[in-house]
């Protein structure tokens, strides 16, 4: 007998729906399974054998065909254990084939017939409501998960036997849902972070900070140890508008496939915080592994990637955050294809001046010219140029630290961010990008008008600081983000000043 089970692989952070078919005749006795499989798949049919016969079912010795189609496309995952077992006891005539149509199911099986979680469960029910299809069968552990996707019906799956007497029931009476009794996620919830009310003084690092928040803007931190750096970084996150719907579900994704929603179920509308240790490899940061997963880079996405102690980081890790800092993607190509992950972040890294950190206190730094030279030598010049803003951070006076001064709160700074983050979306509208560290070089004559004087500023300044194309344009942009801040339609000469003002560490120190 022949039946078929839908069920869904994930490449990259989409899923694909696909069948799974199974063919029970008689001859000798053999479990055969087909259809592109790599190894963990194959693995299923022992899986699917032990939970069968542990949940109580007798199977007849014959010979059972399973393939997964299409054929051509690589099946990866633990997932398909679930939608095997019920295709084979569909064919044996166990279950009926109209009680399984137009369900998907997902879930990894226990030799005892318990249902493990799987991960990609939420790019699987996308692809099912894509394809029509309005009911998925998942395990109860990523229920939370699925039922984000609005408009769906979710069954939960504790194990085998449950699940057959599920799918009849439901077949019957679609009104007849378990009760899944699972607490609502925190959607609304926002990650806590350091308040800008909890660093004294730092006025220019606080203002460059909001620059960049506001137009999601790369800033470089160079300053000795304890000056703040770490602190600024953190706080970013308070200033930054939660993520719109879309953002938030894309985000889900890249977690999903991760096998790490858990991350963002009590912050779901909160943008990421990536701080990974310095230790971490290139694949860590970029992704990897023979069917790659998302790396830190893509955990971040439309929010903060935080790299503290940049020199401490291998050059190799480094530098391959390049081409996905301009591309706000990145496509890791394996044998079983090209995965694309979305890497649109807003970068932070902060480091010391030399290797003790406390250049140019000679007072206290020790360390000889060809020591800062080497150490400064660890950030190449064209991830420097990808550095919107460079601020350099001095250590605070003791008046600063003991000072009862009240700081503004983030509350505070967040609403500038946010209008004028809303007046970038509103100049933007309808032309596929959000932000001023966006724009197209042929776009910046449209969208960034300037005053004359403005105009003179930075030609003369482009040929004074010998800038690249790429670091004309970033300060052009950065600009264009103060303005806006300001509410101001034309960049105006103070603007440029000020934009000039976070490129003049770079000068300083590197002499780019």
């Amino acid at each position: 007998m022949y039946r078929i089970v839908s069920t869904a692989v994930v490449c990259g952070i989409q899923s694909v729906l696909i069948q799974v078919e199974a063919d029970v005749c008689d001859g000798m006795p053999a479990f055969e399974m087909v259809g592109a499989l790599s190894s963990e798949v194959k693995e299923a049919k022992e899986r699917v054998k032990a939970a069968i016969r542990n949940s109580g079912i007798r199977l007849a010795p014959k010979k059972v065909t399973v393939n997964l189609c299409p054929a051509d496309l690589r099946k990866t995952g633990t997932g398909f254990d679930l939608p095997i077992a019920l295709a084979v006891l569909s064919a044996y005539g166990m279950i009926r084939q109209e009680a399984l149509e137009g369900i998907v199911f997902a879930g990894e099986l226990r030799l005892n017939g318990e249902i493990r979680p799987t991960p990609g469960i939420l790019p699987m029910v996308l692809a099912a409501r894509e394809s029509g299809r309005k009911t998925v069968c998942v395990p109860r552990e990523n229920v939370k998960e699925a039922r984000i996707v609005k408009g769906m019906t979710i069954l939960p799956a504790d194990c085998l036997s449950q699940v057959i007497g599920l799918v009849e029931a439901f077949q019957k009476d679609p009104q007849d849902i378990p009760d899944i009794n699972i607490e609502e996620n925190g959607k609304g919830r926002q990650e806590a972070g350091c308040d800008f009310s909890d660093i004294h003084g730092q006025k220019i690092l606080k203002r460059a900070c909001e620059i960049a928040a506001a137009g999601r803007h790369n800033m470089l931190m160079l300053g000795m140890p304890g000056s703040g750096k770490t602190m600024a970084a953190r706080a970013v996150s308070t200033i930054l508008p939660p993520l719109t719907e879309e953002e938030a579900l894309e985000l889900a994704k890249i977690y999903s496939v991760s096998g790490m929603f858990g991350q963002r179920e009590d912050a779901f509308y909160a943008r990421p915080f990536r701080s990974p240790h310095h230790t971490i490899s290139p694949a860590g940061l970029a992704g990897g592994g023979a069917v790659p997963k998302p790396g830190e880079i893509s955990l971040a996405h439309k929010g903060v990637l935080f790299l503290d102690e940049l020199t401490e980081f291998q050059k190799p890790a480094i530098e391959i955050l390049r081409q996905p800092l301009e591309e706000r993607a990145i496509r890791l190509s394996r044998s079983s294809g090209t995965y694309l992950y979305p890497a649109d972040v807003m970068l932070i890294a902060a480091m010391n001046p030399c290797g003790c950190g406390y250049f140019p206190d000679r007072n206290k730094c020790s360390c000889t010219p060809a020591v800062i030279a080497r150490h400064l030598g660890k950030v190449s010049r064209p991830f420097l140029d990808r550095m919107d803003l460079s601020v350099e951070v001095r250590r605070l006076p003791l008046s600063d630290l003991v000072g009862k001064k009240k700081e503004e709160p983030s509350s505070a700074i967040r609403a500038r961010v946010q209008k004028a983050q809303e007046i970038q979306k509103a100049r933007f509208s309808g032309k596929g990008i959000s932000y001023n560290s966006q724009i197209p070089a042929s776009w910046v004559g449209e969208c960034c008008p300037m005053e004359d004087a403005a105009q003179r500023k930075l030609q003369d300044s482009f040929e004074r600081l010998g800038l690249s194309a790429r670091g004309y344009y970033r300060l052009i942009r950065v600009a264009r983000t103060i303005a806006d801040l300001e509410g101001a339609d034309v960049i105006r000469l103070e603007h440029m000043v000020e934009s000039l003002v976070y490129r003049s560490v770079d000068r300083k120190v590197w002499g780019v």
